[in-house]
């Protein structure tokens, strides 16, 4: 099982920053990646034996979060007060910009949301998107367009009512 050790040595720290994409939370994305790791643990022999086992595992973890029982989509982190005007060197515009970011993915649908993390994070073609999520490239790429809709929607939407409160 040294094989097992290496490999879970190797990939843990892109499978949590994957995770942690997905779940928009560290401590879910460390049991997540804990779960998928027990059962790599005890299928290793075949797992290891896979052309690619990086990306099955990859695989596995997706399939975990779009599966798991807990609805992540359904919190709402809040932030804390936005600035009234921010400097273009201003830390706190910028953490408010991520923080903002985070709270529009959470609310995408869990499929959205993976093709996303996917596609931006982990730079993968829409081909292994599709393989990965078990779907058609068609579908990757309609999850992708709608969730980029949403995510632009919701900046238009704002943009819209700071007009308004600067008349």
């Amino acid at each position: 099982m040294a094989d097992y050790d290496d490999f879970a040595r190797a990939q843990l720290p892109r499978l949590l920053r994957y995770a942690t994409m997905l779940t928009g939370e560290r401590e879910q994305a460390a049991d997540l990646v804990q779960d998928v790791l027990v059962k790599v643990y005890r299928h290793w022999s075949r797992i290891s034996g896979a052309d690619h086992p990086d990306r099955y595992v990859l695989r596995m973890v997706t399939n975990g979060y779009l599966s798991w029982r807990h609805s992540w989509s359904a919190r709402v982190i809040t932030s804390g007060d936005l600035p009234e005007e921010a400097r273009a060197d201003d830390f706190a515009s910028d953490h408010a910009a991520r923080e903002d970011m985070w709270q529009r993915l959470s609310r995408l649908p869990k499929r959205q949301r993976a093709v996303v993390v996917l596609r931006y994070y982990e730079q993968l073609p829409d081909s292994e998107i599709a393989g990965l999520l078990g779907c058609a490239q068609a579908t990757v790429r309609a999850h992708a367009h709608k969730a980029l809709a949403s995510l632009r929607n919701g900046l238009a939407v704002e943009q819209m009512a700071e007009a308004r409160e600067t008349r």
